[in-house]
């Protein structure tokens, strides 16, 4: 792998990719709470937030494809790293680390993976046939989280076909193959996830022929909605290794 160069935020920019149901402004609080080095930029799926009224997608490599333009751009022209939690975000992190390798014009220095499956697991659940009622059942056993929102018609209304369409993703992904990744990768285990197990999330090694470290946090399967901080210190100290693996950035860096 080549020396990072600079990134003009001040920092290697972090897409962040959301988990089943997520969107974007989770991660916005991250770049005022605790990341040094790092900046986070959160790439958007539609079907949610400001993206409500547009179709969200059920095919995961659709989804990739679609979020490349939006993901090269953040990453602008030096080093980037990139974050996914749970299925679908990890899978989504994953597939756009292939996709900018393979554009050449980034160099993907770290793939941060947390509470998530490797590519080759298969899919996490079966939720098609289920009603909406037994599909939100599964989704708070899934994440230990109660959704008091979906309990008003009109918020599940507009907001459950984006949540089912994520999990269809997951249901009709495969990976396409492929030498494993040239890329560092982080993988995150939530010390009280009842849902993803530390040696599941241990066979992200698997993926990369670079370095590998698996690390665990507290908490349960959305760890990273009760206490951010131990995660984005994790990240940025990581970062801040790579950077000194590589020979550190230019003067004058972040």
């Amino acid at each position: 792998m080549t020396k990072p160069t600079t990134s003009e935020r001040g920092g290697v920019p972090l897409l962040c990719l959301p988990f089943a149901g997520g969107g974007a402004n989770f991660f916005r609080p991250w770049n005022g709470m605790g990341l040094s080095g790092v900046v986070a930029m959160p790439l958007q799926l539609p079907g949610r937030e400001r993206q409500l009224d547009e179709e969200p997608y059920r095919d995961l490599h659709a989804a990739a494809d679609g979020l490349l333009p939006a993901a090269l751009e953040a990453a602008g022209t030096g080093p980037v790293a990139l974050f996914g939690h749970c299925f679908l975000g990890a899978a989504l992190a994953y597939e756009l680390t292939r996709r900018i390798s393979e554009n050449a014009r980034n160099e993907v220095v770290h793939l941060f993976v947390s509470a998530a499956r490797p590519p080759s697991a298969g899919p996490v659940s079966d939720v098609s046939k289920m009603s909406d009622d037994e599909f939100l059942e599964h989704v708070e056993k899934t994440t230990g989280r109660k959704y008091p929102a979906f309990d008003v018609p009109e918020i599940r209304e507009l907001h459950l076909p984006a949540l089912r369409a994520d999990f269809a993703m997951d249901e009709g992904y495969r990976p396409r193959g492929g030498a494993p990744l040239d890329v560092p990768i982080t993988a995150v285990h939530a010390t009280g996830d009842s849902f993803v197990t530390r040696d599941e999330v241990a066979k992200w090694r698997e993926v990369t022929t670079a370095r590998f470290s698996l690390v665990g946090l507290s908490g349960g399967h959305m760890y990273l909605s009760d206490d951010a901080l131990p995660l984005l210190e994790l990240i940025s100290k990581t970062i801040a290794a790579d950077r000194v693996e590589f020979g550190g950035l230019p003067h004058g860096t972040a």
